[in-house]
């Protein structure tokens, strides 16, 4: 049985490679999603018939519960809602890891080889910061806990003697695996420095933790697949771990940052008011009609959804509009800027769910260029992803940012509730621009208007 096992693991790797590949383009990505979830099928179902389980009575008793979980809330999470969701997810892969290690320790009765052990710790410390470190991403998302940078004298001092603390205790235990206690302090310190090291990040950085915290949970399960010799296991997270530390690196890219300045400058804001600016300045309200006289006598235009689009919930109206104006002939393409949302890809998410064809979203570097021959660049709910001040404000935190070139395009209609500052704190100069139309409202509302408008 176990050669056959070893066979199936190979087959699930190669899936599991498939899988990750598939999910790279958006036009592909469900059927990643479908060899991925096979791979991880086939794995469970092997790896419980090889290890020859006599009663399956607990195995089965938690396959019937969480999947029951898993099916109610796939069914009732709101798109707004998958950040959070998706660092829960993060926190519990790691917590399991935990667990399963731990499991592995006390089974050993201290009667384990060093490496077990030192590997028993690795997978304990980094298992349990993404547990805690994603409890924090997902209060900050949820509003639970303000979105802002929390900060506080010494803190990096702090953390670092933490990380101190943690070596001593995971030495201590490799040179007496019988001192349980050790393990129960890394676990302990572990917990604290996931708090400590995720609340000073600002809600505008959330993409890149969750990005990496979800490497993490990856590097953790195979830490965990080394200690319990389960080829699979090692496998599989090598490949989340690997991942995430590429998708975490593409988007510091996308944001010109280092990863250590997203961890440690603690950077951003809540996303109220600027500093004293926007008070001072004017701006004209424009109305739906306005907006459709624009719309109509144009040739092209290209569609920049944010945040803004996903609290609302604006997809599927915006999709009807998109229709409408296609079948007068305009040419409509949606711009996708590589940190819009809230996670990596929720804008692609988002537009799928409202079956907006892939062909018209574009990436932002296949479609920056085309702004200044564009019409209309209609703005949804973004704001740092398409400020100015990135090029040229250099004391400003979005500095050197690459933004999507919404401010060369003809006229630009920008819907958003209020003159409130993104994510970065930064007050948007785009929206004083003479070519500029504000259109205050609810993403939904506006749009909702707009459509009616164009009807009439």
């Amino acid at each position: 049985m176990t050669s056959i096992a070893n066979w199936v693991y190979l087959l699930c790797a190669v899936l599991f490679i498939l899988g990750l590949k598939n999910l790279g383009s958006a036009k592909t990505a469900r059927r990643g999603n479908l060899l991925a979830m096979l791979a991880m099928l086939l794995a469970v179902v092997v790896t419980l018939l090889d290890q020859q389980i006599l009663s399956f009575t607990f195995i089965f008793t938690g396959l019937i519960i969480g999947s029951a979980i898993g099916a109610v809330v796939a069914k009732k999470i709101q798109m707004t809602q998958m950040p959070e969701m998706v660092a829960l997810f993060n926190g519990l892969g790691g917590a399991a890891s935990a667990l399963v290690a731990s499991a592995e320790f006390f089974r050993g009765n201290g009667d384990l080889q060093i490496s077990i052990v030192a590997t028993i710790c690795l997978s304990v410390l980094i298992g349990t910061v993404t547990l805690s470190g994603s409890l924090i991403a997902f209060a900050k998302l949820k509003g639970i806990m303000k979105g802002a940078p929390i900060t506080y004298r010494g803190q990096h001092v702090i953390n670092g003697l933490i990380v101190a603390m943690v070596l001593v205790f995971a030495i201590m235990l490799v040179l007496d695996p019988s001192n349980w206690k050790m393990l129960i302090g890394i676990l302990a310190l572990a917990a604290v420095l996931g708090i400590t090291s995720v609340i000073p990040i600002g809600g505008a950085d959330m993409p890149v933790v969750i990005s990496l915290l979800n490497s993490y949970s990856g590097l953790a399960a195979a830490a965990t697949g080394f200690v319990i010799s389960n080829n699979i296991l090692i496998i599989s997270g090598a490949l989340v771990g690997a991942s995430g530390l590429i998708l975490t690196n593409i988007m510091c890219v996308a944001m010109n940052r280092s990863l250590g300045n997203v961890l440690f400058a603690a950077v951003g804001s809540d996303g109220g008011s600027a500093s004293g600016s926007t008070e001072q300045k004017q701006v004209t309200r424009y109305t739906a009609e306005d907006a459709v006289m624009m719309l109509d006598s144009a040739q092209s235009v290209i569609i920049i959804p944010g945040y803004g689009l996903a609290v609302a919930q604006a997809q599927h109206i915006l999709q009807e509009m998109t229709e409408i104006l296609m079948e007068r002939n305009i040419q409509v393409r949606y711009a996708i800027h590589p940190v819009a949302g809230r996670m990596p890809g929720h804008m692609n998410v988002l537009l799928a769910e409202a079956s907006v064809s892939y062909d018209l979203l574009y990436e932002m570097d296949a479609i920056n260029d085309d702004f200044k021959n564009t019409d209309v660049a209609l703005v949804i709910g973004a704001n740092d992803i398409i400020n100015p001040a990135a090029r040229h404000k250099k004391e400003s935190a979005l500095y050197g940012m690459p933004i999507l070139n919404v401010d060369k395009a003809r006229t630009v209609m920008i819907v958003k509730r209020s003159l409130s500052v993104g994510f970065a704190g930064e007050d948007n100069e785009l929206f004083y621009d003479d070519k500029t139309m504000m259109l205050f409202a609810d993403a939904k509302k506006m749009v909702t208007e707009i459509v009616h408008a164009l009807k009439a």
